[in-house]
C-alpha cells in the first residue's frame, strides 16, 4: 500500500469525509455526480494500492459494471423511448439503459469509497473515536475489522508450515486435498479460538472498562485538521445548498430530463468535484513538497 497523506489527518476528519462522500455518492444520481464520484474513488484507491487496485478494478469491479448495466434494461422495461424489442416482447427502453447504468456506476463507486475508507480507517481510530461513546460495540467492531485480514494471513501461514512436512495442497489428489484443507481449517479454528481467549485476558489484565481507566493516543486535533474540516464542510454546504436549489435534479422515469445549466449547475458540480479530490490534492501537494525538499539535498544542489 502506497503511503497516503490523508491517513495521518486527525481521525475525525478521515471519518467525516467518508461519511459526507460516501452519503453524497448514494444520494445524488445526477450522471456528473455519478461520473465525479467514480472517478474520483477509483483515482483515490489507486493512490492507495497501486497495482493491486488496477488489477482489482480490471478483474472485478468492470466485470460487475458491465453486468449490471446490462441486467437492469433486460429486468425492467420502464420508460417511454423504446429502442428494441426482445424476442418474449418486453421492450428495451433508453431510460432502463441509463438507469441500469447510472446504477451500475453508483455501486461501483461506493464500493471503491469503502475500499479507500477500509485502508485509512484503521481498527485503533475506530475504537479512538468511539470507545468512550460506546466501549463494547467499538472494540467489537474493531476487532471485526482486523478479523478477517488476520484470519487469511494465518492461513497462509499454516498452509505452507503443512506444505513443508508434506501436506500440501498442489500436486495431491482430490481426497488427500480434503483431508489436507480439514486440517488446516481445524488449526485455523484453534488458533483462533486460542487467541480470542488470549485477547480477552489481556483486555481484563488492562483494565478494560473499568470507570476511570485512561488511555493513550498519539492523535492531535492540529492546525492542518482544521483547515480539512474547514474545506470538507464548505464543500459539503454548497453541495448541499445546491441540491436545495435543484442543481442536482435528475430523473429516469417515465423519461430523462434532468438540470444541466442553471441555478449556480457549475459552481456546486465543481464543489462536488472538489470534495470528491480532496485527498489526490493533499497527497499531490506532499509527493511535489517531498520532491522538493529531496531535490534540495542531492550533492550539488542550491539552496
Amino acid at each position: 500500500m502506497n503511503k497516503d497523506t490523508f491517513y495521518g489527518f486527525h481521525p475525525f476528519v478521515n471519518l467525516l469525509y467518508f461519511a459526507v462522500v460516501i452519503g453524497f455518492a448514494m444520494f445524488y444520481v445526477h450522471p456528473v455526480c455519478l461520473a465525479a464520484s467514480l472517478v474520483c474513488a477509483v483515482t483515490y484507491s489507486v493512490y492507495i494500492y497501486r497495482r493491486k487496485a488496477i488489477r482489482f478494478n480490471l478483474v472485478f469491479m468492470l466485470p460487475i459494471l458491465i453486468v449490471t448495466a446490462a441486467l437492469s434494461p433486460l429486468l425492467n422495461h420502464q420508460g417511454a423511448t423504446i429502442l428494441a424489442y426482445l424476442p418474449n416482447g418486453n421492450p428495451i427502453t433508453l431510460e432502463s439503459v441509463a438507469y441500469g447504468g447510472a446504477s451500475a456506476v453508483l455501486l461501483i463507486a461506493v464500493m471503491s469509497w469503502f475500499s479507500c475508507f477500509n485502508a485509512v480507517i484503521t481498527s485503533d481510530k475506530f475504537v479512538f473515536l468511539f470507545g468512550r461513546v460506546i466501549p463494547a460495540l467499538s472494540l467489537a467492531l474493531s476487532i471485526a475489522l482486523r478479523f478477517i485480514p488476520r484470519f487469511i494471513a494465518q492461513a497462509k501461514v499454516i498452509s505452507n508450515a503443512q506444505k513443508c512436512i508434506g501436506r500440501g495442497m498442489s500436486g495431491a489428489k482430490i481426497p488427500q486435498k480434503v483431508r489436507n484443507g480439514v486440517k488446516i481449517v481445524s488449526i485455523l479454528i484453534t488458533w483462533a479460538l486460542e487467541n480470542a481467549i488470549e485477547t480477552a485476558d489481556s483486555m481484563k489484565g488492562r483494565g478494560y472498562g473499568l470507570p476511570g481507566r485512561t488511555a493513550f493516543s498519539i492523535f492531535r486535533f492540529d492546525r492542518r485538521d482544521a483547515y480539512a474540516l474547514v474545506y470538507i464542510l464548505a464543500c459539503a454546504a454548497v453541495v448541499v445548498v445546491g441540491s436545495f436549489a435543484g442543481a442536482y435534479y435528475f430523473r429516469y422515469y417515465p423519461t430523462i430530463r434532468g438540470q444541466w445549466a442553471g441555478n449556480g449547475t457549475i459552481v456546486v458540480f465543481a464543489a462536488y468535484l472538489a470534495l470528491g479530490l480532496f485527498p489526490i490534492i493533499v497527497n499531490i501537494k506532499e509527493d511535489i513538497k517531498w520532491s522538493r525538499t529531496k531535490a534540495g539535498t542531492q550533492p550539488g544542489a542550491t539552496v
